[in-house]
């Protein structure tokens, strides 16, 4: 039997002190009075009861279900980063491509994987729910790991083994070999479009919102969820590279593919336990609604400032939703979208059409993506240079000196560990010395902003790249004085390790604030978006990668010149490409400043549960900027 039709559906979160008996939702102007008064005795029994059956809906889940979901999580992420994290080598060693041919690949790839998490909430929460759409992921994702395992595995699917020292010189795939390498990686990014915006809101939907105990139990299940999200890159980045490198890629590759098989498994086997929260429609489908009834009202005046004049459509928020947003003046021309004119109403008070009258709760929501949408653009670039670590990172690793003692030899792929170890390192640095520091000189709460944090790690993006195109113009000079015919290096690899710490750095600074960024400043209902966001900001820097890239390659050649990212590291001139992301980061870090001056935090009204209602707003580079 279907699983989910074994349980019954129950609404996400419910508010208490709201009034649920009435189906008619409130219309309110800004002079109107409000509604008679319910019996309170009536009403409090109606909502008693039905938290009462919630509650037993809810007694499912709790930590005995995200148990399973965290097991499945990390065997899933074990699964797909050990792959994938030494594939610039996989590509380059057994398919024989050239570095930028390889770079495009997982640049492509990777962009396309973050842009399918767009779909994946859209289904997820319009159609199917967040138990289906991980059930079909997980098995996608392990259907594309068992397809490049055997990419790897059958001499019929991947070229011929070369002995050459020099790779690149070797035959590449025939088409059959590369379309089932792409097959591959296409079922992986189905995978991850159903799995990553559904896993941690499938999490907290196992833990009761309304009480002060399912409040703590989600904070606890994001402090797990990221602490085994870092164990897992440590091993990945260090054992299953190693094995990968050093002993066998069908071993490396079928050691993953194994452990997704568990995870896929582990997910089904606390079907029992989990509560299933029914889709209550895309939140895209209500900001494509909002635009539209703003467009065909957009001949409507409006008054300066509210005078009573006109009157907004504003009923009670949905019971999914945590905070009601406060009716600001900022992009007023949306305000339209709210404004009830005649045949706007039923006569039961709702939308006669909900393309021409939509809520001033709506309204404000569209108003927070459009306010955000230029904070998260300016990001693109920073994160374009962290996409580096990946690929050329990688082939100046393979060409330098990586032995530690005379027997072992660090994987290339195994370098951007020193990015996670300082992240691990300077996290607590930061919170506990930083942070209260930089509290007593700005008197707030967080040290600094979080435009602040994220324009610091803009800034150690660039500093990064200045100092990747340092080392190497003296990698290359003296593996030229060297003479090796292969361009190997007397040069340690760890000279490497200072780039990729301030790139650590930029992880702490410029990834943690835009996650925190994007999650505050949306309603609670909404934070697939902010989840989607985060992906597109990602996509949207491998796509760069790979134009900037293809456009270096193509243009910076000629006249018995090679290009700068050509495959003979020693020939080219990669430091300059370097150089090139970091003068793109230095006016996308003027770009951002202009931005954030002109950023305004939201502010809105908290619907608690288990305590009382109360304000809340965050404060920004100016310190005093508020939506009004």
């Amino acid at each position: 039997k279907d699983p989910i039709s074994q349980h019954q559906f129950h609404p996400k979160f419910k508010c208490e002190e709201k009034d649920t008996s009435s189906s008619h939702p409130l219309v309110i102007s800004p002079k109107s009075p409000l509604p008679a008064e319910m019996d309170v005795s009536d009403s409090h029994s109606q909502k008693s009861s039905i938290l009462d059956a919630e509650k037993v809906e809810k007694k499912p889940g709790g930590w005995r279900a995200v148990t399973f979901i965290l097991g499945n999580e990390t065997l899933e992420r074990l699964g797909t980063i050990g792959l994938l994290s030494n594939f610039m080598v996989y590509l380059t060693r057994v398919f024989h491509l050239e570095q930028v041919d390889a770079s495009n690949v997982i640049n492509i790839w990777s962009g396309f994987s973050n842009l399918t998490p767009l779909v994946g909430a859209f289904i997820s929460d319009a159609y199917v729910g967040r138990f289906k759409t991980i059930a079909f992921a997980s098995f996608a994702t392990l259907l594309g790991l068992v397809t490049l395992t055997l990419t790897a595995s059958l001499p019929q699917l991947h070229p011929e083994t070369c002995n050459s020292k020099d790779p690149v010189s070797c035959g590449g795939p025939n088409k059959l070999q590369f379309g089932i390498l792409l097959l591959g990686l296409g079922f992986l990014s189905i995978g991850s479009g159903g799995i990553r915006p559904c896993s941690i809101p499938f999490g907290v939907d196992q833990f009761d919102q309304r009480t002060e105990e399912g409040i703590k139990g989600v904070a606890s299940f994001f402090n797990w969820y990221y602490m085994t999200f870092t164990v897992v890159l440590l091993i990945t980045q260090t054992v299953v590279v190693y094995i990968q490198d050093q002993v066998s890629w069908i071993i490396g590759f079928s050691v993953p593919t194994g452990l997704m098989a568990c995870a896929v498994v582990m997910f089904f086997a606390g079907m029992k336990l989990y509560v299933y929260v029914k889709p209550e429609g895309s939140i895209f489908s209500g900001i494509a609604q909002v635009v539209v009834a703003a467009r065909k009202k957009r001949k409507m005046k409006l008054p300066a400032e509210d005078d009573g004049t006109v009157t907004y459509y504003d009923p009670p928020v949905k019971d999914s939703v945590l905070s009601k947003l406060h009716h600001s003046n900022q992009y007023r021309f949306l305000d339209k979208a709210a404004v009830i004119i005649e045949g706007d109403l039923s006569s039961e008070g709702v939308p006669a059409n909900k393309w021409r009258l939509c809520s001033i709760q709506e309204v404000e929501e569209v108003k927070c993506l459009i306010r955000i949408v230029p904070v998260w653009s300016a990001g693109i670039i920073s994160l374009a240079a962290m996409t580096q670590q990946g690929t050329f990172t990688v082939s100046q690793a393979l060409k330098m000196d990586r032995h530690i003692g005379p027997n072992f030899e660090i994987p290339a792929g195994s370098l951007s560990v020193i990015s996670l170890l300082t992240i691990g390192v300077f996290l607590p640095l930061y919170d506990r010395v930083l942070v209260p520091f930089f509290r007593r000189i700005t008197g707030h709460k967080s040290g600094i902003t979080l435009l602040q944090r994220i324009g610091t790690g803009i800034v150690f993006a660039i500093l990064s790249m200045i100092v990747a195109g340092l080392v190497e113009r003296m990698r290359r000079t003296r593996s030229i004085n060297a003479g090796d015919s292969t361009g190997m290096t007397p040069m340690s690899v760890f000279w490497l390790s200072p780039q990729l710490i301030l790139m650590g750095l930029c992880e702490a600074f410029n990834i943690i604030g835009q996650i925190e960024f994007f999650n505050s400043q949306f309603p609670e209902h909404m934070r697939s978006i902010a989840n989607s966001l985060f992906s597109l900001s990602f996509a949207g820097s491998n796509y760069l990668s790979s134009l900037i890239v293809t456009t270096v390659h193509k243009f910076s050649g000629g006249h018995d010149r090679p290009d700068w990212l050509n495959k003979n590291l020693n020939a080219g001139k990669l430091d300059y490409f370097y150089y090139l992301i970091a003068v793109l980061g230095v006016f996308n870090l003027v770009y951002f400043w202009y931005c954030a001056q002109g950023y305004r935090y939201k502010v809105g009204l908290q619907m608690g549960g288990f305590e009382e209602d109360k304000s809340f707003s965050d404060v920004e580079m100016s310190s005093k900027k508020q939506l009004k």
